[in-house]
C-alpha cells in the first residue's frame, strides 16, 4: 500500500470519485460550495467533510451535528491539516 502524500493528493484531481473524496479536495482547493455540494450526497466520510466545513465556515452548533453524526470530535488546529487528515483516512480504506 502506497503512503498517503499530501502534496500529490492536493496537485491531481481525485481518481477515486468517493463524494468525500471529492469533497475534501475542493475543500483543500478552497472551493467550499463544490465540497459541500459533494458530500451532500451521503457515504462514507461524508459527514466528516460536512462537519469540517462548518466548522471553518464558523458556524460550530452545525458543524458539532454533523461530527456527532461522523463519531467524531471537533478538533483544534487548522482546517488545512484537518482535511488533509480526513483524505489520509478515506483512502486508507
Amino acid at each position: 500500500m502506497n503512503a498517503f502524500d499530501p502534496d500529490a493528493f492536493i496537485a491531481n484531481s481525485p481518481t477515486d470519485t468517493r463524494p468525500a473524496v471529492r469533497g475534501v479536495w475542493h475543500a483543500l482547493h478552497g472551493d467550499w460550495d463544490a465540497a459541500h455540494d459533494a458530500v451532500n450526497t451521503g457515504g462514507t466520510g461524508c459527514d466528516w467533510v460536512h462537519a469540517a466545513l462548518h466548522r471553518e465556515e464558523g458556524d460550530l452548533a452545525n458543524a458539532d451535528y454533523w461530527y456527532r453524526r461522523a463519531g467524531r470530535r471537533r478538533p483544534g488546529g487548522s482546517h488545512r491539516d484537518e482535511y488533509l487528515a480526513i483524505a489520509a483516512a478515506l483512502l486508507a480504506d
